[in-house]
């Protein structure tokens, strides 16, 4: 069974990240997943945990309405990928982890990792345009897979009860006592009697 979401949706969540790719699918499928699963798109009390920086959060974000600017995607940076999501009006929620058998799969067919290092000549831009034809083919039909596999080998889920993170705060803003600006109180240091922000604190930590 492939993708439930309409065309429109589709394709505006690819105009949206600017190009399509399989990481982008990744995020596609896993949204209709939060989509058909809790609702997550018909509520402004939606939340997304996301454990990736990966193409696939702009396909999140898109199309749950979860954003960093709303305070309700939370990027944790364990270059996993995984997506937790929760939807507070109906207390119901999930993690879900691209499944690593589905991976597998394409390791087997390819144990030299000949993809690997096609895709790095065509990143340096050393491939031949027959190179890059041929990458784009298999770009091609990797999204395809995705987009046609059936969520449940996509995706491992674990049913959650509480919300991962807590709702966003509005908190006072205190003055680096080094570069003078307004820093979030939740994300000033201390260093050697001073109130810092991260990047102060960072250079000052440096020179020790």
């Amino acid at each position: 069974m492939g993708y439930t979401l309409s065309e429109e949706k589709i394709e505006k969540a690819i105009e949206f990240h600017g190009h399509t790719c399989p990481g982008l699918a990744i995020g596609i499928r896993v949204s209709e997943l939060a989509i058909n699963r809790i609702g997550i798109d018909q509520t402004a009390s939606g939340l997304c945990v996301v454990e990736t920086d990966m193409c696939a959060v702009d396909a999140v974000q898109f199309l749950t309405g979860c954003t960093f600017g709303k305070g309700n995607l939370v990027h944790r940076d364990w270059g996993k990928a995984g997506f937790t999501f929760f939807n507070r009006d109906t207390q119901k929620g999930f993690r879900a982890l691209f499944n690593n058998d589905f991976r597998r799969n394409d390791e087997k067919e390819d144990p030299d990792n000949n993809t690997g290092k096609l895709m790095q000549k065509v990143a340096d831009k050393t491939a031949t345009r027959d190179e890059v034809q041929q990458a784009e083919d298999m770009k091609a039909a990797a999204i395809a897979r995705i987009m046609d596999a059936d969520l449940d080998d996509l995706f491992l889920v674990e049913e959650i009860k509480a919300p991962p993170v807590k709702p966003a705060r509005i908190l006072a803003s205190i003055q680096c006592q080094s570069c003078s600006e307004m820093v979030m109180e939740s994300r000033m240091r201390r260093f050697d009697g001073q109130d810092l922000c991260i990047p102060c604190f960072t250079k000052k930590e440096q020179k020790v």
